[in-house]
C-alpha cells in the first residue's frame, strides 16, 4: 500500500511493442474491439509486478523531485490501472493522474474522432480510469497534470471524474507542493499553473522510463503561435545528467529515446545545429548501448546542417539489419508561406519563411538520403487559412511523395497565444481543398506505411500473429477508405454521401 499514488490511463503505460510510434494509435476513434486495440497498440507492462519497473518519463520525474523532497520510498507507487486496488486503501493520501489527451480533444484526435463520429481510445480509456471502483472508496485528493491537463479545467469536468486539482504546465515544484499540501490535509486549488522549473532544478530519473525514454531539453524557442512548448523556456541538460538517465535505462535492459522538441538543436539557443554538442551527445551515449532513437525534430535543422545527419547516421549504423532506418515526429504544418509569416516564422529559422516550402523538399532529400523517415504533421484550419493556402500543401504533399515518410493531418487546436479568439476546426468548417488535403495525406501514409511494414516487421522482435494483425490492419484500412478518399479527391465530403 502507498500513500502517494502515480498512475495514468492505459495508452501511456505501455511498451507499444517496442515501437513508441504506435503509441500515436491511442488518438484514433474506437474501431477495434477494446481488448484487440490493446493487444496490438498498448499492451499493459510488468503484468506480474504491482510497481512499475517501467514507468511514463512525466511521472519519473514527480518521484524523483518527491524523493528529493524527503519522501521515503515505500510510500510511492507507480501503477498500472490494473494495479489500483493493490496499493490504494486507506492510508493512500494522494492519486498523482498523468494525462496526455484526456477528453480526445488534441489535435490528431480531434481530426479522426470528427471524422467517424466516434470516441478516441485517450477519451475511453481516461474515462476508465477516472471511474475506477477504486477511487471511489477511500477518501484522497485527486491531483491531474500532464500535457493534456488544460482539456480538464472546467469546474464540470473536475466535478464529473472527482478532479481535486489540475496543474497545467511543469510540476516537479509545483505539484511537488501541491502533494505536500494533501498529504497534510490542506485545501488544494483547483487549478494551478506549474511553475517554470530552473535546469538546476529539474531531478533526475531514479528508475527506468517506458521504452528508455529521458528528457534531453525542455522547451523550444521558435515561437509558434500555435504550441504550448514552445512558449516554454529553452533548456538543455548537461550531457553528465543525460549519461546517467541513459544508464539507468540501460542497467534495466532499455535502449535510449532522446526526447525534446528538436534532438538536434541539443544545446544551442540558436537555430543552426551545434554538430560538435549534438554528435558527442551520440557518441557518449552509444557506448553505454546501440539502441538509440528520437522522438522529434525539425525540417529546418536538418537542411541547416545536412553534415549532421550524415554523421549521426554513421555513428548510429543506420541502414544495418538491427537499426534499417531513423525515424522521428517532425511538423511541416503548412505549404502556405503566408501562414508561416503569419503563425511560425521561428519554425522557418534559420530560413526565411518564404523559403519554407523548398526548404522542406530538401530536408525530406537529405532524410532520405540517410535513411531517416520522418512522421510529418499538416494542420488543417489555421486561423486565416484559405482555400489557396490549403491548396499549397496540397501541391507541397503531392512533391513529397516519393520521399519515404508518414504525413499526419491534424485539426488545429485553439491553445498557445491563438487559445483565446479561435475556435476548434471540424469538418463542418473544412473546404473542399481540405478535404484534398485529407486524402492526399491519407494516401501518402497508407502507401509508405504498407512499404516500410512489408521491408522492416521481418526484422521486428514481436510476435507472428501481432506483425499479421498490423499488417492485416493497414490493407482493411486501404481497402475500406478507397471509396471515400475517391469523394475527398473531389473535394466532396463524403460523411453526406450514402455509400
Amino acid at each position: 500500500m502507498a500513500k502517494i499514488v502515480l498512475t495514468a490511463d492505459e495508452t501511456l503505460l505501455s511498451g507499444y511493442n517496442g515501437h513508441v510510434f504506435l503509441g500515436f494509435a491511442a488518438c484514433a476513434p474506437k474501431l477495434l474491439p477494446e481488448w484487440l486495440y490493446t493487444k496490438i497498440f498498448c499492451p499493459p507492462l510488468d503484468k506480474k509486478s504491482v510497481r512499475m519497473t517501467y514507468a511514463h518519463c512525466g511521472q519519473r520525474k514527480i518521484e524523483a523531485a518527491l524523493l528529493a523532497n524527503g519522501c521515503q520510498e515505500q510510500d510511492i507507487a507507480i501503477v498500472h490501472p490494473n494495479k489500483l486496488q493493490q496499493v490504494v486503501d486507506k492510508q493512500t493520501k494522494v492519486i498523482g493522474v498523468t494525462t496526455h489527451d484526456p477528453l480526445g480533444l488534441g489535435p490528431a484526435s480531434t481530426m479522426f474522432s470528427s471524422l467517424v463520429n466516434k470516441e478516441t481510445y485517450t477519451a475511453l480509456f481516461f474515462k476508465k480510469l477516472m471511474t475506477h471502483p477504486v477511487l471511489q472508496q477511500h477518501q484522497f485528493k485527486v491531483i491531474v497534470g500532464g500535457a493534456g491537463a488544460w482539456q480538464l479545467t472546467d469546474d464540470r469536468i473536475m466535478a464529473k471524474y472527482g478532479i481535486d486539482c489540475v496543474v497545467v504546465g511543469e510540476g516537479e515544484i509545483t505539484a511537488v507542493d501541491l502533494i505536500d499540501k494533501a498529504m497534510n490535509g490542506d485545501t488544494l486549488p483547483s487549478f494551478v499553473q506549474g511553475e517554470v522549473v530552473p535546469l538546476e532544478q529539474i531531478p533526475l530519473i531514479r528508475y527506468p522510463t517506458i521504452n528508455g525514454l529521458i528528457e534531453i531539453c525542455r522547451g523550444c524557442g521558435r515561437g509558434c503561435r500555435f504550441c504550448t512548448p514552445t512558449m516554454m523556456n529553452y533548456r538543455s541538460q548537461p550531457l553528465q545528467n543525460i549519461l546517467q538517465e541513459a544508464k539507468v535505462n540501460v542497467d534495466a535492459g532499455n535502449g535510449v529515446l532522446f526526447h525534446a522538441e528538436d534532438v538536434l538543436r541539443y544545446h544551442t539557443k540558436r537555430f543552426i545545429p551545434n554538430e560538435e554538442k549534438v554528435l558527442r551527445l551520440f557518441t557518449e551515449v552509444k557506448k553505454l548501448t546501440d539502441r538509440i532513437s528520437i522522438s522529434h525534430f525539425t525540417h529546418a535543422s536538418v537542411a541547416s546542417n545536412p553534415n549532421l545527419i550524415a554523421q549521426i547516421s554513421e555513428e548510429l549504423n543506420i541502414g544495418s539489419k538491427n537499426h534499417p532506418f531513423m525515424s522521428g515526429q517532425a511538423g511541416i504544418e503548412t505549404g502556405s508561406v503566408q501562414l508561416v509569416i503569419r503563425h511560425m516564422k521561428g519554425k522557418a529559422k534559420p530560413f526565411t519563411p518564404e523559403e519554407w516550402p523548398e526548404m522542406i523538399l530538401h530536408s525530406h532529400q537529405i532524410l532520405q538520403d540517410h535513411l531517416w523517415v520522418p512522421v510529418d504533421t499538416i494542420i488543417m484550419g489555421l486561423p486565416g487559412e484559405s482555400s489557396k493556402d490549403v491548396q499549397k500543401s496540397i501541391e507541397l504533399v503531392q512533391n513529397l511523395s516519393e520521399f519515404r515518410s508518414l504525413i499526419i493531418p491534424l485539426f488545429f487546436v485553439p491553445i498557445g497565444a491563438l487559445t483565446e479568439a479561435h475556435r476548434f476546426f471540424r469538418t463542418k468548417h473544412m473546404y473542399a481543398e481540405h478535404w484534398q488535403l485529407l486524402s492526399a495525406c491519407i494516401r501518402h501514409s497508407i502507401k509508405w506505411a504498407r512499404t516500410m511494414a512489408d521491408e522492416n516487421l521481418t526484422a521486428v522482435q514481436m510476435n507472428w500473429w501481432k506483425k499479421a494483425a498490423i499488417k492485416q490492419v493497414l490493407r482493411i484500412i486501404d481497402r475500406r477508405l478507397h471509396p471515400y478518399l475517391q469523394m475527398m479527391d473531389e473535394g466532396i465530403n463524403p460523411q453526406t454521401q450514402n455509400t
